[in-house]
């Protein structure tokens, strides 16, 4: 498979920016966060087809934003492609992903205000992600595999009610050492699909 082009991850002040404009009236009120922007890069980056940009771009915005001009356009999309460049640059050469929220699903504070942990949203747009192309993630030859992979996303995005799933729910010392693996996982799920065939 043929190296993502190499980026560097954004720097505070470009994450700030987007952070912004996310949450100015140009955007959806339905748009991801740069938590859940994180969590669809991933998928987008492990994902065994290449998705569109005009595509994934919709999805995170949930619709196409009200632009105030081609130039801020420009700025944004750039920064959103350099940071999906630089997460797959990383499931490329091996590297564990740094998740931009603890792999936990205790709720802090703050989070208890919104009722959600910040991993749920994470996981809740990684699987967005993978249902851009299910039938290619679960194809036949692999779908045992990637299901016990993909198994502490799918826990942690609570998007799902599997009797497995809400077993291990029930027990939060199991669920907290499955979702713990989740950054390691992202590299095992990405040389599912892009690891050379020997």
């Amino acid at each position: 498979m043929p190296m993502p082009p190499i980026a560097q991850p954004l720097n505070d002040d470009e994450l700030d920016r987007l952070e912004d404009f996310l949450f100015s009236e140009a955007v959806s009120e339905e748009s991801l966060d740069l938590i859940g922007i994180h969590g669809l890069f991933c998928a987008l980056a492990i994902a065994p087809e290449e998705v569109p940009e005009q595509q994934w771009l919709e999805l995170l915005f949930d619709g196409e934003p009200k632009w105030q001009s081609d130039a801020e356009k420009k700025e944004i999309t750039a920064l959103l492609r350099q940071w999906y460049q630089s997460i797959s640059s990383d499931l490329y050469n091996d590297e564990e992903i740094d998740l931009p929220c603890d792999a936990s699903l205790e709720l802090d504070e703050e989070d208890r205000e919104v009722g959600i942990a910040p991993l749920t949203l994470w996981a809740e747009a990684f699987m967005e992600g993978v249902f851009l192309h299910e039938e290619l993630w679960f194809a036949p030859e692999r779908e045992e595999q990637v299901a016990e992979l993909l198994l502490p996303i799918m826990l942690a995005s609570d998007l799902f009610d599997e009797d497995e799933i809400k077993q291990i729910r029930k027990d939060k010392r199991l669920s907290e050492q499955m979702v713990a693996q989740i950054p390691e996982l992202l590299v095992d799920l990405y040389l599912v699909f892009h690891a050379p065939e020997k």
